[in-house]
């Protein structure tokens, strides 16, 4: 198990963000598997970070997110991208390449949708949206209301 796979997505990101941004201040490698830095975060005093790679649970930060915790937090995903600079350059990667297929994802439902409502009959559509509607959280469906009696209003 890696550090990056154990940390949360969003620990992952701010993790390399805080590298790109070289909030890592200062690290030594302390044997084979340990890593211990200091990185700069919200705080006036760097936080002390300890990542451990054969164990990533394992790693510290004394930060209130991950202190006393069994997390991977983000200035510990700073503290590895900066002992494996290569490792970085493959999570951004990554990560491109799953924003690049969410969006052609997107695209495709997105024409699917289109196809299918052209095809639709008046009555079908009505239906449709009466499902979605009725189905959709209280707020949208408040919303959905409150959006067509204020334009009737307007009219």
């Amino acid at each position: 198990m890696d550090l990056i796979s154990t940390a949360s997505w969003k620990s992952a990101w701010r993790g390399y963000e805080y590298f790109k941004q070289g909030k890592v201040k200062a690290f030594v490698q302390t044997d084979k598997s340990h890593f211990r830095g200091f990185v700069s975060g919200s705080g006036p005093e760097p936080y002390d970070v300890t990542i451990d790679i054969e164990h990533p649970k394992r790693s510290k930060c004394n930060c209130a997110f991950a202190s006393g915790k069994y997390l991977v937090c983000k200035h510990m995903v700073a503290l590895f991208f900066a002992a494996y600079p290569e490792e970085a350059e493959i999570y951004i990667a990554e990560v491109e390449c799953q924003q690049q297929e969410a969006e052609e994802y997107q695209e495709k439902i997105y024409d699917l949708a289109e196809k299918r409502i052209r095809k639709m009959t008046k009555a079908e559509a009505q239906q449709a949206l009466y499902e979605m509607v009725f189905d959709a959280p209280d707020w949208m469906f408040e919303r959905f209301v409150r959006d067509w009696v204020e334009n009737d209003r307007d009219q």
